[in-house]
């Protein structure tokens, strides 16, 4: 067996290619699921939304916490997008607000592997989105006139 150069890179890639050229040749074909899950999440894909990454949500003062609600912080082309998230009862309910507003025509998408819910954003900038399963979600806040901003995937798990 002729190797390829040192150049091509370590046994890891070997390992890769060695598995690339069964699946060309039939050999290891990919389960129906495997296939099926690939083209979901490829589904789920935005291009050109910027994404907003976790920030930091300072403490409230003087507010007892219930445990049940949580506040989530998001962040990125100049929006914040806030999500109030309450997992009680099995199911999840999320009230959210983009600051700044971004004004008429905007809307938020509350995006999980099954389900999309759109949502008219009020003119304060305000959404709710109520009995979505558990697991993973991502809120997407679309502006006329500017690309989506895309909140990462996070998993809320019931409580």
């Amino acid at each position: 067996m002729t190797r390829a150069p040192s150049s091509f890179g370590s046994s890891s890639d070997d390992e890769s290619l060695i598995a690339a050229l069964r699946l060309a040749s039939g050999h290891d074909p990919v389960p129906d699921e495997v296939t099926a899950t690939a083209r979901a999440a490829f589904g789920l894909r935005l291009p050109g939304a910027a994404t907003a990454r976790p920030l930091a949500v300072p403490a409230p003062s003087g507010i007892r916490s219930t445990g049940r609600a949580r506040l989530l912080r998001f962040g990125a082309d100049g929006l914040t997008v806030d999500l109030d998230v309450d997992s009680s009862g099995g199911l999840v309910d999320l009230a959210g607000r983009v600051c700044p507003p971004p004004g008429a025509g905007a809307r938020a998408e509350v995006r999980t592997p099954c389900l999309t819910e759109s949502r008219e954003l009020s003119p304060t900038g305000q959404f709710a989105v109520v009995g979505l399963p558990p697991g993973w979600f991502s809120v997407v806040c679309h502006r006329p006139g500017h690309p989506p901003v895309a909140t990462s995937w996070t998993r809320i798990r019931p409580e």
